[in-house]
C-alpha cells in the first residue's frame, strides 16, 4: 500500500495499477503525479501518502482487534520511552504490539494460539517492524523477562498473570489490562489489591463530528463500548 485516495465520503487504498471505484476509475499515472483527483462528476479526491495508521486499517484479521481509541488511552496513561522494554500478551493480530513498538526499544509478545500468531507475524512483517519478539508461550505459566517498563494483557483471565507481572515489572510501572466485561474487571481489581495499586478503570467513548458548509453536528454513529482498561501500578 502506497497511497490513499480520500474525500469526505470514503477512503480507498492504492498500491499499484488503476483504481476502480463506484465513483469512477482513477488512473495509475494520475495517482502517482497528482495530489488532487476529480472524477467525471467533478467530485474531488485527495491523494496522500499512506502511513502506519492507514496500514492498520487494512491488516489481516482473525481475532478481534483493539481499536485505536483504546490503544491511544494506553499510550497516554503509561510511562514508556525509547529505552523501555515491554511485554504484550494476547497478541491477537499484533495491532497493540505494533503501536507499542513505535515508542519503545523492544516488545516481547506472548500468544498461545498458533493461528493468531501466524496472522500477527504476517502483519508485523508487512509493517516492517524489527523490534517485536513473538513467543508462542502461555503467559499464565510465567514471564521470563524481568525489569519491565510495561505489561499489557488482552486475556480472558488476566488475574492469573498478576503474580508473574509483579515479579517482572519495575516498581511503580504499569500493568494494563483490556477486558470486554465488567465482571472480569471486578475480579481483577479484587485479586490485584495486595500486589498493585489500582490507578484507573477506564471506558473510552469516541464521537466524531461532521463539519461542512451546512452542518456542524455529531455523526450518527458513536464508537461506544469496546472494552474496559484497568491501569495497575506495581507497589
Amino acid at each position: 500500500m502506497k497511497k490513499i485516495i480520500v474525500n469526505d465520503k470514503e477512503k480507498f487504498y492504492w498500491s499499484k495499477g488503476d483504481l476502480h471505484t463506484k465513483y469512477g476509475v482513477f488512473k495509475e499515472n494520475d495517482i502517482k503525479r497528482n495530489k488532487i483527483l476529480k472524477n467525471k462528476k467533478g467530485e474531488k479526491f485527495f491523494v496522500v501518502d499512506s502511513v502506519f495508521q492507514d496500514q492498520v486499517d487494512k491488516i489481516s484479521r482473525g481475532p478481534a482487534v483493539m481499536v485505536k481509541k483504546d490503544i491511544g488511552a494506553i499510550l497516554s496513561n503509561v510511562d514508556i520511552d525509547k529505552n523501555s522494554i515491554t511485554v504484550d500478551a494476547g497478541l491477537g493480530c499484533g495491532v497493540l504490539s505494533s503501536f507499542l513498538s513505535k515508542f519503545v526499544k523492544k516488545v516481547i509478545s506472548y500468544e498461545i494460539n498458533e493461528d493468531f500468531l501466524k496472522i500477527a507475524e504476517k502483519n508485523i512483517k508487512e509493517f516492517n517492524i524489527k523490534n517485536i519478539q513473538i513467543k508462542n508461550n502461555d503467559i499464565y505459566k510465567g514471564i521470563s523477562e524481568k525489569n519491565l517498563d510495561l505489561i499489557t494483557l488482552d486475556l480472558k483471565e488476566p488475574w492469573n498473570v498478576l503474580k508473574h507481572a509483579c515479579k517482572s515489572l519495575k516498581n511503580g510501572k504499569y500493568l494494563v489490562v483490556y477486558s470486554p466485561n465488567i465482571t472480569q474487571v471486578i475480579k481483577l481489581v479484587k485479586e490485584a489489591k495486595d500486589l498493585f495499586y489500582v490507578e484507573k478503570v477506564l471506558e473510552n467513548i469516541e464521537r466524531e463530528w461532521i463539519i461542512d458548509d451546512l452542518r456542524a453536528r455529531p455523526k450518527n454513529m458513536i464508537l461506544g463500548h469496546t472494552g474496559f482498561l484497568v491501569f495497575l501500578r506495581k507497589i
